[in-house]
């Protein structure tokens, strides 16, 4: 359960940034090339077995191929499907002509391949002697010319396999040690190609990201839930990307569910993102549930012995933490639950271990983040600093403020920038806006009407006084500063710029 007494800790971020992955959506993981005969129900199957044990879809074809389907296709599909490309080199490899040509196949494709000398001596495979030189004789053997080509692309793969520096069982005591590496190697890779996109000119977080980590408390064997929250468009997602980045590697299985209040308008989307969580938490399998209440029990079932990391972004209602994560027990000991929302009462109500207050950039972390995206440059031009430092006022230390018009004035001379800055005090950018009215829209008609009434008349006021003028101010004035809506600076009411 939650601590009495919940710890807040003040953070002032970047703003987010998006960049592109690749395009090609591999099927598999791990493709598992092996001579059935020799390693199939031994070396091969425990190595399978530690794959999925990890959570690495792996691909093997006895196990993935369904009888009586074209196997020619339904393989050169896989290789081009698969992401790394083991191959356990034994002694009777070579004997099959299905495996080189398999293997010609995979020595095409431009990606990691991972070459397992199991009781062979790779010069033997590099050079097609001892085991290989047999097979090879028998291949050739009243060869024509076409059958002769082939053994030649063959050699050329087996000499490129032979040549890549790979896993030699003799180097190690114990099968099971090779085994053992060879999965570190591949988490290892297929971490490294997992880091969410952000942008690579962060202001200050290395030191400011040193006071989250001991928040969140690696070394704790409880589960902890973490909230971070503020107003729209202060760099939430950006955080919590920042520290999926950070520490993922650390768990079993690493879930970021993206914009969850917007992918919750019914009971049908909530599903969706469960079996999401679940797919992610369980791969190699494609879970099938048909309810939120079958999914709240699947997702105890499945995860309450495993270490996990999830960050759910964007949290705007309690049903929506209750279906995907309700509480500590669901979770393995370690487990990590970090939860963005603009609603500070809600992570209350769910009984969260620590809130983080997220703060606004300060004058000087602003006017260098600006620089660096308007002039690629920690320092801003000499004929631009003043109006810099106009921006970075009108910003006031919001960063999607900055994001949004370093993309407006990028580029434009200096009268297009008092242009500018003087049409956007009267009216902001609808970028800016679009995401203000998201907080607005989510308070009920006398909420608002006192938000109103505060950013009308009593911004800077204090909160006394407003509570004696307006009706059923003193509530209303407590879901404002949950919703970071407002900021209460002892008993004075500010409220931000932009809002």
């Amino acid at each position: 359960m939650a601590p009495a007494n919940t710890q807040i800790i003040p953070y002032s971020p970047p703003p987010s940034s998006s960049s592109s992955k690749s395009t090609h959506q591999f099927t598999y993981e791990v493709f598992l090339s092996f001579r059935g005969e020799d390693t199939r129900y031994g070396f091969t199957d425990h190595l399978y077995q530690a794959l999925i044990s990890h959570g690495i879809h792996s691909f093997r074809d006895d196990d993935e191929l369904e009888r009586g389907g074209v196997i020619a296709s339904d393989l050169q599909k896989a290789i081009e499907e698969s992401k790394i490309f083991v191959i356990i080199l034994s002694p009777n490899y070579a004997n099959s002509r299905w495996c080189l040509d398999e293997l010609v196949e995979i020595s095409q494709r431009q990606r990691l391949i991972l070459p397992i000398f199991y009781h062979v001596d790779p010069s033997d495979v590099r050079k097609q002697t001892g085991s290989y030189e047999k097979a090879f004789v028998d291949h050739e053997k009243e060869a024509d010319e076409e059958k002769k080509e082939k053994c030649q692309k063959w050699r050329i793969a087996l000499m490129k396999v032979g040549n890549l520096a790979g896993y030699d069982l003799q180097k190690y005591r114990h099968e099971t040690g090779l085994i053992q590496k060879i999965i570190d190697d591949i988490v290892e890779e297929l971490n490294s190609k997992f880091l969410l996109p952000i942008s690579k000119e962060i202001v200050g977080m290395n030191s400011r990201l040193e006071y989250l980590i001991s928040l969140i408390n690696l070394e704790s064997n409880d589960v902890r839930m973490i909230g971070i929250y503020e107003l729209g468009g202060i760099g939430k997602t950006t955080i919590s990307k920042v520290v999926y980045n950070n520490i993922f590697n650390l768990f079993e299985r690493s879930i970021f569910l993206e914009k969850v209040r917007e992918r919750s308008h019914n009971s049908s989307s909530q599903l969706q993102l469960q079996k999401e969580l679940l797919n992610g938490a369980i791969k190699g399998k494609n879970v099938e549930i048909i309810s939120v209440h079958e999914g709240i029990n699947m997702i105890k079932q499945r995860l309450r012995s495993k270490r996990v990391l999830l960050i759910l972004d964007d949290v705007d209602e309690l049903k929506q933490l209750e279906s995907l994560a309700g509480e500590h027990g669901w979770f393995g000991p370690k487990s990590r639950i970090i939860i963005t929302t603009r609603d500070q009462h809600l992570l209350k109500k769910h009984k969260v271990d620590a809130l983080y207050k997220v703060m606004e950039l300060d004058p000087k972390e602003s006017l260098q983040l600006f620089c660096q995206h308007a002039f690629n440059n920690n320092d801003c031009e000499k004929y631009f600093v003043s109006l810099s430092n106009d921006v970075v006022n009108y910003s006031n230390g919001l960063p999607l403020a900055l994001e949004v018009l370093d993309s407006f004035l990028f580029n434009k001379s200096v009268h297009d920038w008092e242009s500018a800055l003087h049409k956007l005090k009267k009216q902001p950018k609808i970028e800016i806006q679009n995401v203000m009215k998201i907080s607005y829209e989510g308070l009920d008609k006398g909420e608002q009407k006192t938000f109103l009434d505060i950013a009308c008349f009593f911004n800077g006021c204090n909160e006394n006084d407003v509570i004696r003028l307006i009706e059923n101010a003193r509530i209303d004035i407590t879901v404002l500063h949950d919703k970071s809506l407002i900021t209460l600076f002892g008993h004075t009411i500010r409220m931000h710029d932009l809002v």
